[in-house]
């Protein structure tokens, strides 16, 4: 949601400025509020983009910044995702910091300023080409590399200003490329929230004070899940995080993934204004992953709560011979509403699935189909 610092305020907007979560503010809408509920927070977004946007047309940027994300891709190509935003850098979680200090944190990430029609010039080794951002502020730009120019595991690019944006000029941002290497043996597609990170998404209310009170630092991953994931990814095989989640929350989620010692790796999420659930585009980035990468065979791992178990089954079908196990967290509060099972059998027997409630079932699993 855009913050137009200085050119007044909206009433939802002003009314997630204290320091309690609010549930009906922006950022608790991606996650399991009620349809009409999004929809509302939808048109007050695009209605109040729109205003703020006819205002500052003409005005010159005062925190002109580009954020890529981390991009991946390698001899099929080279995908680079990020935002142009009219923002300070967020502040990092620090060790004692207090709640409304990581309140505050999570609601600027939604009360963006985005700069929409920046045009930009993305470079991964000696290729380059253009793109620009969208309404929302976002890019994706697809960058056909000569293998030549890839290093593994990391290639360095950059986003740069191509041109005069209102008066701005000379910006550029590095970014960092995921690039499996030629002997890794598989990839990793995970989801995160009740996957590693635990959410309690079927639990709206928990969640959402979880969400806004936490910070990077104090957020707990299940037991035994660091462990896990790098014993999956030891040798080079590289792990890409896909989630529902809004692309608001990337900064947190990759430092989580880092303070708790979490492989890194590409962070897909979606945009707060795109499809409702999340669903498609879901289904879309671990497709583009598969693209990406057609020489790796893939472990999916996600959870029950919510769309996992029915998208990989649909990526199992999709793409025989390249996913190897399909491992589920239990975490429904209905755990015999019968809906994961219903789809566990989809796909035949030949790729094995797993659903389990804790993560040492998971290792055993994996470490005897020497996985791990």
């Amino acid at each position: 949601m855009s913050n137009p610092r200085g050119h007044g305020r909206s009433d939802l907007a002003h009314r997630c400025e204290g320091c309690h979560p609010v549930v009906a503010c922006v950022p608790g809408a991606p996650y399991g509020a009620p349809m009409d509920v999004r929809r509302l927070v939808v048109a007050l977004e695009r209605a109040w983009d729109g205003a703020r946007l006819r205002r500052a047309r003409s005005r010159t940027p005062e925190f002109f910044r580009i954020e890529p994300y981390i991009g991946h891709g390698g001899p099929a190509g080279v995908v680079v995702r990020g935002r142009v935003l009219d923002d300070p850098l967020e502040t990092e979680a620090v060790d004692g910091e207090g709640v409304c200090a990581s309140v505050r944190r999570t609601i600027g990430s939604f009360l963006t300023d985005e700069l929409p029609g920046v045009p930009l010039l993305v470079r991964v080794g000696s290729t380059s080409v253009e793109a620009a951002s969208d309404p929302e502020g976002y890019f994706v730009a697809r960058v056909p590399v000569a293998p030549d120019d890839l290093t593994s595991p990391w290639t360095q690019g950059t986003v740069a200003l191509h041109g005069d944006y209102r008066g701005t000029t000379g910006h550029s941002a590095s970014v960092e490329v995921r690039v499996p290497a030629g002997d890794a043996r598989f990839g990793i597609i995970s989801d995160v929230d009740d996957t590693i990170l635990q959410t309690g998404v079927q639990r709206v209310g928990r969640m959402i004070l979880q969400t806004f009170a936490g910070s990077a630092l104090t957020r707990t991953p299940f037991p035994g899940a660091v462990a896990l994931y790098r014993d999956l990814a030891a040798g080079g095989n590289p792990v890409f995080y896909v989630s529902s989640s809004p692309w608001n929350l990337h900064s947190f989620l990759l430092g989580f993934l880092r303070h708790r010692g979490f492989p890194l790796g590409p962070v897909l999420l979606r945009d707060l204004l795109g499809t409702w659930g999340g669903h498609e585009q879901k289904h879309d980035r671990i497709r583009e992953i598969l693209d990406l990468h057609p020489d790796l065979s893939f472990v999916l791992l996600g959870d029950s709560g919510e769309h996992d178990p029915e998208i990989y089954a649909d990526i199992v079908r999709e793409h025989p011979g390249r996913i190897l196990a399909v491992y589920i967290r239990e975490v429904r509060l209905d755990p015999g509403d019968g809906r994961v099972e219903k789809v566990s059998d989809a796909w035949g027997p030949d790729v094995p699935f797993v659903l389990a409630a804790d993560t040492e079932a998971v290792r055993r699993h994996a470490h005897g189909l020497g996985l791990l």
